[in-house]
């Protein structure tokens, strides 16, 4: 995507600290196989930055791909998501894959960002540029993870206790 002119494509990376990785991806792969944090995680930092980088969110596409398990501030990463959401930024949360190639994921909270509209789903690396196609394309992704029988996660009818 980072060759593509068209496109400002940012790589953003987090653990509890936040490193943008923008300016080494000429060379994606060497960049994520090379990068090494401590450890920790901290979404909704990282979506923070993530959101002063926003010019103009109708245009914006931002893909999270994590496990859901925040370490910082759940109710504020939730917040800033559906924030973001109602700007008109596209979102997309990819989870976490186990070994087995299917999603680990916080179960509440991959539903109350469904809940937001945003698609919830694993996805493997290969399916990735087809993902990104129609994400930038501006088709259903609902409808594509179905079709790439991906099980998408279901919104939440009402908050867990």
């Amino acid at each position: 995507m980072a060759s593509i002119p068209a496109l400002a494509t940012r790589l953003v990376v987090f653990d509890t600290s936040v490193v943008d990785l923008s300016e080494h991806l000429a060379d994606p792969v060497d960049v994520l196989f090379g990068v090494q944090l401590g450890g920790g995680t901290d979404i909704n930092r990282a979506l923070g930055y993530c959101e002063t980088l926003v010019r103009r969110p109708l245009a914006t596409h931002l893909v999270l791909i994590s496990d859901l398990e925040e370490g910082g501030d759940a109710q504020e990463m939730l917040g800033r998501i559906d924030r973001l959401t109602r700007t008109g930024v596209r979102m997309v949360v990819l989870l976490a894959l186990s070994d087995e190639g299917k999603p680990y994921y916080h179960v509440e909270h991959a539903a109350r960002i469904a809940a937001f509209g945003v698609p919830v789903f694993g996805c493997s690396p290969d399916l990735f540029p087809d993902l990104m196609a129609t994400a930038l394309g501006r088709g259903d992704l609902a409808a594509w993870a179905a079709a790439n029988e991906l099980v998408a996660v279901r919104a939440l009818a009402t908050p867990c206790a």
